[in-house]
């Protein structure tokens, strides 16, 4: 094969793979590929100002499209600066395929000026981090990289690329990287014995994460929760598991404290735990969360995951689709009449219940906030048919009782515990998804960590609609702080000065139109109807901010 410049073969490698889409922030030691990037055909280069809202858009695309995206930053302290948003792919598992540059292996024992160990300082937020030192194993490395980022569980890979073996010639052939099927089937044995397990329990739930969307099991799951009567409660979860609307659906398990997740779990004599570990709080629980003699199955591709934390009776390594549709096959067979029975009238009941919420909401008075009021008549307007990207906290219950998650894909919730997701997840969704409305929400303070994607939305004319949620403050730290201070007997008093964000006034319209978006604020209700007018007819990105 006829050698090329690295750099230009490199290119070739990453459309092979489908990955001509690349999102970043150039430097210097990049600047020979970049070149090759401007110059190479059906390949596109997505600018951000800053390498935190560049690794944000990538992950919101490759959640969009299921797939993987690709990511540039520069150096060392473009990586620096990446860092805390691949933590968010890494524990979200998105597959980013990430590369960045060095000046050159020759100049390795310089310690020149940004010279850093791209490779440790990648390791921590990564599933796999290398550099490539050799022309001849460019495009190896890569198919390498992009293998294991797309095998379950996926995770962000990184590739250091040296500017002077880019340069070189390399006559590596281009190959579509190998894309490792994970049909794993749990053995008719072990699908008996968790059916043996679970089909006595009087009092089961279910505990579902991300696994059983990647692994596109939902109508499985549901499946088996009918068939158990189980409650289902979604743990260290982001995507649309299980529709919002089913009756089982409970809602999400703790965030940040274990004794809620506790008390949520502590009455089940039979738990299924399916595509998640438990339990993801910031302050968990040490000892295990389940009644001594609970029955506990546990389902995951990734087998580090199975009992990481508590004791199961049985853990399978297996695709959550591939199980749960064999254990909805024995449970059918296994189930008697009593068993039957009472599941159905576990099912009756939270479907009773559920009928009654509803009614109860249709006919509740709205709470007449401008954020209320807003979010009707976006749902009204648009018939929930949307997709929503949403950081907006402790604000997301409002927005989720409006915009229900019902549908796969139509919903992405915030994970990782870092802030600034929710506007270049957007922007990334509205990329992958050019057909959709896509509108992110974000509170005030999350929205400055990451208020540049704007500017990439306005500039590659991608037309996202983003919403602040403004209640002037880190309204989140104001909730945690009260509920330590209650744990440790605490008078409650004024809440810490660094969560106030009230002074100086942040225009965020003003700040959108400077970056090329479109803005308006909304203060009252009556505001609120005009605001989803002017959002929705709005070419372009346009953003909504409304004071809480």
């Amino acid at each position: 094969m006829e050698a090329t410049p690295g750099r230009e073969r490199l290119i070739e490698q990453f459309k092979a793979d489908g990955l001509n889409v690349m999102f970043g922030n150039p430097g210097t030691v990049e600047q020979g590929f970049l070149d090759a990037v401007d110059a190479a055909e059906d390949f596109h280069y997505v600018l951000a100002l800053q390498e935190t809202v560049a690794a944000g858009i990538a992950d919101g695309y490759a959640r969009a499209t299921g797939g993987a995206a690709l990511l540039q930053l520069h150096s060392g302290v473009g990586l620096g600066n990446g860092i805390g948003m691949l933590y968010q792919s890494l524990r979200g598992h998105t597959p980013l395929v990430v590369v960045a540059g060095d000046a050159g292996v020759r100049y390795d024992a310089m310690d020149a000026q940004m010279a850093s160990d791209l490779v440790a300082m990648a390791k921590p937020v990564t599933k796999y981090a290398t550099r490539v030192t050799d022309r001849h194993s460019v495009l190896r490395t890569v198919r390498r990289a992009v293998k294991i980022a797309l095998t379950p569980p996926r995770g962000p890979v990184f590739v250091a690329l040296p500017m002077d073996v880019l340069d070189e010639l390399n006559s590596e052939p281009v190959l579509p990287s190998t894309q490792v099927l994970i049909d794993v089937s749990p053995s008719p044995a072990s699908v008996g014995r968790a059916a043996e397990l679970l089909a006595s329990a009087e009092r089961p739930i279910v505990l579902v994460g991300d696994g059983v969307a990647l692994s596109g099991a939902q109508n499985e799951l549901v499946a088996v929760a009918e068939l158990l009567g189980a409650d289902v409660y979604e743990v260290d979860s982001s995507e649309v598991n299980i529709a919002a609307s089913h009756p089982l659906r409970r809602g999400q398990t703790g965030h940040m404290f274990g004794p809620h997740s506790k008390e949520l779990v502590g009455d089940a004599d039979g738990v299924l735990i399916v595509g998640t570990y438990v339990f993801p709080e910031v302050f968990p629980e040490l000892e295990s969360p389940f009644k001594a003699g609970a029955r506990v199955v546990h389902i995951d591709l990734n087998a580090y995951e199975i009992a990481k934390n508590h004791p199961v009776d049985l853990g399978l390594a297996a695709d959550p689709k591939q199980a749960l549709r064999a254990l909805a096959g024995v449970l059918e067979l296994r189930l008697g009449p009593q068993q039957r029975a009472a599941a159905a009238a576990r099912l009756d009941v939270r479907t009773r219940e559920r009928v009654r919420e509803v009614r109860e909401a249709r006919s509740a008075p709205d709470d007449g906030t401008p954020m209320a009021v807003f979010l009707k008549t976006l749902a009204e307007r648009t018939g929930g048919d949307l997709i929503v990207f949403d950081e907006a906290l402790t604000t997301s219950p409002l927005v989720t009782r409006y915009l229900p998650a019902e549908r796969p894909g139509d919903y992405h919730l915030t994970r990782g515990g870092s802030l600034g997701v929710g506007f270049p997840g957007a922007v990334g969704a509205k990329l992958a998804r050019p057909e959709r409305l896509v509108v992110g929400f974000a509170g005030d303070g999350g929205s400055m960590y990451t208020y540049q994607a704007l500017w990439t939305a306005a500039r590659h004319g991608i037309d996202a609609k983003f919403v602040v949620c403004n209640n002037r403050k880190y309204r989140l730290l104001d909730d945690n702080i009260a509920q330590y201070w209650r744990e440790r007997d605490i008078p409650e008093h004024g809440f810490p000065h660094s969560f106030d964000l009230s002074h100086p006034e942040i225009d965020f319209a003003g700040l959108a139109r400077s970056l090329g978006a479109g803005g308006t604020r909304v203060e009252k209700p009556d505001e609120a109807v005009a605001a989803v007018g002017r959002m929705l007819s709005h070419p372009g990105p346009f953003l909504v901010d409304i004071q809480i």
